[in-house]
């Protein structure tokens, strides 16, 4: 069995604006090599944290306190900040949430696109246009010149999107981050997106971290999942076993809130009370037993 592409282990967190509130609980998980792991909770959960964290853009108001996050070999909480910088981008790159943010307005497509190809791979100018429209037409947009010479709001949502993975996969990545990339498109448009990533990963054998609230999106993507409640997780393993038969309340409490295109008339079933009750008091036990410790050293 290979060492996994992405090894996180005991990462734990706090929120300093916060009173040094746990934000992260000594979370665990790995992401092999050309897997598509699934992280999943709801709003709050500690998910995007964890993104953060492998990238180094944590905020100012949380610290990292405990836990390693390995990659090839190399703990990215202990890299300089050149150190890093040289592994942004040509090693691990992020798809982000909204594409409408994440690209600059007043700058056309071609240039975004170019600079990382540049930066990164050394490309020429010529080079990297050539480069930037090959990537376009890999995620099957019909005009790739047009899109390269557009600003991003001469495009519609799921073409920015488009743009977004043709820029992170075309870097040539071992791991992409994909933080939720299809909240902000319609069912139609997401449908085409999740194929699109799978697609892409698949032909390079990249590793993908996907990020989302969404037990359904997950389904269709993940080859495995981790659960998180409140930054601890609650339950992992094979996509497949764990949607089929989940051990832990509270992934079967998510699964009974996600619609069902399948059985249009099953009503959605609220988070019972008790159940928060019962997973704030899990949680409170597990801080009391010192689950998030500082960081060694």
């Amino acid at each position: 069995m290979t060492a996994p592409r992405l090894s996180i282990e005991e990462l734990s967190a706090i929120s300093l604006r916060d009173g040094d509130r746990p934000i992260l609980r000594r979370v665990a998980l790995s992401v092999g090599t050309g897997e598509v792991h699934g992280l999943v909770g709801e709003s709050g959960a500690g998910k995007s944290t964890i993104a953060k964290a492998i990238l180094g853009i944590i905020p100012s108001q949380v610290k990292v306190t405990g836990g390693r996050i390995g990659f090839e070999g190399r703990d990215l909480l202990s890299l300089s900040a050149a150190e890093l910088r040289a592994v942004l981008g040509r090693d691990i790159a992020l798809v982000p949430q909204d594409p409408s943010t994440a690209l600059n307005p007043s700058r056309r497509i071609d240039a975004q696109m170019t600079d990382g190809l540049r930066l990164k791979r050394g490309l020429a100018m010529k080079e990297a246009r050539l480069r930037a429209r090959a990537l376009l037409e890999e995620v099957q947009i019909r005009d790739p010149d047009r899109v390269l010479v557009s600003y991003p709001h001469q495009l519609s949502g799921g073409m920015r999107q488009r743009v977004l993975i043709a820029a992170a996969f075309g870097l040539e990545p071992k791991l992409v981050i994909a933080d939720e990339p299809t909240t902000a498109l319609d069912v139609t448009v997401q449908k085409q997106i999740l194929r699109l990533i799978r697609s892409l990963q698949e032909r390079h054998g990249t590793s993908v971290l996907f990020v989302s609230h969404d037990l359904g999106v997950v389904a269709k993507i993940c080859d495995r999942v981790t659960v998180l409640y409140m930054g601890k997780v609650v339950e992992q393993g094979a996509t497949v076993e764990v949607l089929a038969a989940p051990r832990h309340a509270y992934t079967k409490a998510l699964l009974a809130a996600n619609p069902r295109y399948d059985r249009p008339d099953t009503g959605l079933e609220p988070t019972p009370p008790e159940l928060i009750a019962a997973l704030r008091a899990e949680i409170a036990a597990f801080d009391a037993n010192a689950g998030t410790g500082p960081r060694d050293g």
